[in-house]
């Protein structure tokens, strides 16, 4: 084995170092990524010490970028992106501009040249795929309103990067400039075919062609080939051909994208993540990747760090600060005014805004790509290094800092339903919040549900998560007319709680504000019901810290899982998979019975149908050798039945419970005849009973009455009317054995 292994020593510094600072940052109550990103100055070529690839670095954060972008992909549809493409499409182009005339102003007064000046713009204009869609997951943010149009936004901003990645070498060489001549693959193509040279606008035309032939591949090709090789690894049952099969789709569509269409892998990925979550498989292919995709994130912020000199700060300190001013502020309030003027609620705007509010992978590239042409000085790709660094940084606390703006913000520019539906919204009054708590407008946005006032219900139940097992619960205490609400942050399941008049309060259970709009100090228990064992814990804390004496009962997969919880303050926790085993055996236990059953009773039948069908001259003379008979066909009935339930003695003919007395049968009288025997025999239609004469004794408990209406059946043994029989319920208990 050679020595020298740069791959590995990248892999082990970046993620040790990572995990090492990322958790003493999480100690600080920092975000982690801070931890990741000092951990990237750390190995990188401007600090003493170790020194990591920072090629390798790149190309393994890009596998992150692809796997982050995929299980985006997974819980999107084509549906959601055109929802938002009134508001997407020319928000970001508008975005795009203006913060590119910022970037250009701040060049200009810096000495470059335009060029220089619009790529420098550009490459401050288009935010961190990475940063942005793990602020929306971190807030559960993805699935809503707000984060379909910060996703869609970045869709278009990868769109407008594709586009100035191919035309920027096309217009370097026009103008003359050295070394650009960097035509894009399939340009080149073309122009070998056709014997053309192509100028400006037919490289343009060219790239909107590939763009446009690669989503029709995708939307018509992919659409049919990418769910049909996920299923067919799935029903070939093996875990690690599927996991495989996910990873393949997702690295094979996005390489296959980027050298086939010139797209960027993270469009080509999302675009095979979109495809794929129509299919019922989206699911399980999200958490199949979900390991690897947050491994390879890390590494995304390790190698960006070890991009970053950290001397710029002491030699070049206002450009610095110029330069974050425009990702920070300029870019911010630049989207919240466009969001706004499209009559958003101010909540989306602010969501939109902070998500924005810096730069990553593209305008790395955007900056190489300057500097290789010769167009970009140094200076400008270290100061876009420098503002990308501090603006992820600084990207959670603009998060908290525009949560504290909101309330003013909503004040100056109205409230967050009024902007997004275009006119008032009933007021409900302060008085009439406690008599009627479940007084929602089913069509009040999320978007407004921040500014909601506290439930005016007491002594209720929380129930924390509308999923699978959140929603069973709600629909018990629905049937039960217990007062209750849910507390959910995914807008899907919000809105089918409403949509069953549920009061719901939006946000995450594990901060506690949320949990005092729930009054969790006046509810009278809290169901946990997401399966998260992570979050589930810090909503048990939360909700033991406001209300101590309030019954917690919570969820978990595993005793690890239930410990932990009961630990924090749940007073019950459910182990799913032990109620499963346990409903398992039940069910195991209940059909074997209702099994031996049948087959006694089949047994009975095989002695009675040959006699029935033959008549009174086929008939036993004694009818204690008919119940030997039928005994001896149960007996071997019962060695043969290996079953964990036992079948009784002696089934009755007339499908009811059988009875421990008909135990006497087996051993008659003296060869006295029961009356019970012959009436059974009446049963039969035949005319046994005329030929004995018979003095009926008293008769044996449990028998049926003889003049009980006698029911034939064609071809079978006439029988009298019993209860049928049902395997999905259980046979009844005798009043002995309640007794």
């Amino acid at each position: 084995m050679p020595h020298s292994t740069p791959l590995i020593s990248t892999i082990v510094a970046g993620l040790v170092l990572a995990f090492i600072l990322g958790a003493i940052a999480n100690r600080f109550r920092m975000p982690p990524l801070v931890g990741y990103l000092v951990a990237g100055v750390l190995v990188g070529p401007f600090t003493p010490g170790f020194v990591a690839d920072a090629e390798l670095a790149n190309e393994l954060s890009e596998i992150g970028v692809i796997l982050l972008m995929f299980g985006v992909g997974l819980h999107f549809s084509l549906k959601d992106l055109l929802s938002v493409r009134a508001v997407a499409i020319p928000g970001a182009i508008v975005q795009i501009g203006g913060a590119t005339i910022m970037g250009l102003g701040l060049a200009t007064l810096l000495g470059w040249g335009i060029g220089a000046g619009l790529i420098f713009g550009l490459a401050l204009s288009v935010a961190s795929t990475v940063v942005l869609l793990k602020a929306l997951q971190d807030r559960h943010m993805v699935d809503s309103e707000r984060g379909r149009i910060a996703v869609g936004w970045l869709i278009v901003e990868d769109l407008a990067m594709v586009l100035a990645l191919v035309l920027i070498p096309a217009i370097a060489s026009i103008n003359g400039v050295e070394g650009a001549a960097l035509h894009d693959p399939f340009v080149d193509f073309v122009e070998n075919i056709f014997g053309i040279h192509l100028d400006l606008f037919g490289i343009l035309a060219v790239t909107l062609v590939k763009l446009a032939a690669f989503v029709g591949f995708m939307l018509v090709v992919g659409r049919r080939v990418i769910p049909f090789i996920l299923h067919y690894t799935a029903h070939t049952g093996s875990r690690e051909l599927f996991r495989l099969a996910v990873l393949a789709i997702a690295l094979g569509v996005a390489a296959g994208a980027a050298y086939l269409f010139g797209v960027s892998l993270a469009l080509g990925a999302f675009f095979a993540g979109m495809i794929l979550s129509e299919s019922e498989l989206s699911h399980r292919a999200a958490q199949e990747s979900l390991p690897l995709r947050d491994a390879f994130a890390v590494l995304f912020f390790v190698a960006v760090g070890m991009l970053f000199d950290p001397m710029i700060l002491v030699t070049d300190p206002l450009p610095v600060l110029a330069t974050v001013f425009i990702i920070i502020f300029g870019k911010s309030v630049l989207a919240f005014l466009i969001v706004v003027a499209f009559k958003r609620p101010v909540g989306t705007a602010l969501t939109i805004s902070a998500s924005l509010a810096q730069i990553g992978e593209f305008s790395f590239i955007l900056a190489a790509l300057g500097v290789g042409l010769g167009i970009l000085p140094v200076e400008g790709r270290d100061l876009i290094l420098a503002g990308s660094i501090i603006s992820i940084i600084l990207n959670p606390v603009i998060f908290f800092v525009l949560d504290l703006l909101r309330p003013t913000l909503e004040t100056r520019f109205g409230r967050p339903a009024e902007a997004f539906a275009g006119g008032p919204v009933e007021r409900t009054e302060p008085d009439l919040v406690a008599s009627a708590p479940r007084a929602v407008v089913p069509e009040m946005p999320l978007e407004a549900e921040p500014t909601q006032v506290p439930t005016g219900q007491s002594g209720h139940v929380i129930i924390v998560g509308f999923g699978r097992v959140g929603s069973v619960v709600g629909e018990a205490l629905l049937e039960a007319r217990t007062p209750f609400l849910v507390v959910e942050d995914a807008e899907g399941r919000a809105n089918a709680a409403r949509a069953r008049g549920i009061e719901v309060v939006v946000g995450n259970a594990a901060a506690s504000k949320v949990l005092t709009l729930a009054n969790v100090a006046g509810a009278s228990g809290v169901v946990i019901a997401i399966p998260n064992a992570f979050e589930a814990g810090q909503a048990v804390e939360q909700a033991r810290k406001q209300n101590p004496q309030v019954l917690i009962v919570a969820r978990a997969h595993s005793d690890e899982e239930e410990t932990h919880l009961k630990a924090l303050g749940a007073n019950v926790v459910i182990l799913g998979e032990r109620e499963i085993g346990l409903g398992m055996v039940d069910v195991i236990n209940r059909d074997s019975k209702a099994v031996a059953e049948i087959t006694a009773a089949d047994a009975v039948e095989s002695v009675l149908a040959p006699l029935a069908a033959a008549g009174a001259t086929r008939l036993p003379a004694d009818p204690n050798l008919l119940a030997e008979a039928i005994e001896a066909a149960q007996v071997e009935v019962q060695h043969v039945d290996s079953g964990p339930a036992e079948p009784p003695a002696v089934v009755s003919a007339y499908g009811e419970e059988p009875d421990t007395a008909t135990d006497a049968m087996a051993e008659p009288d003296d060869g006295a005849v029961d009356a019970e025997d012959i009436a059974e025999l009446e049963a039969f239609d035949v005319p046994v009973v005329q030929a004995v004469d018979v003095a009926a004794p008293d008769p044996i408990v449990g028998a049926a009455p003889a003049a009980q209406p006698v029911v034939a059946r064609p071809g079978k043994p006439a029988t009298t009317p019993g209860v049928p029989f049902n395997p999905e319920v259980p046979p009844p208990v005798p009043e002995e054995e309640k007794a």
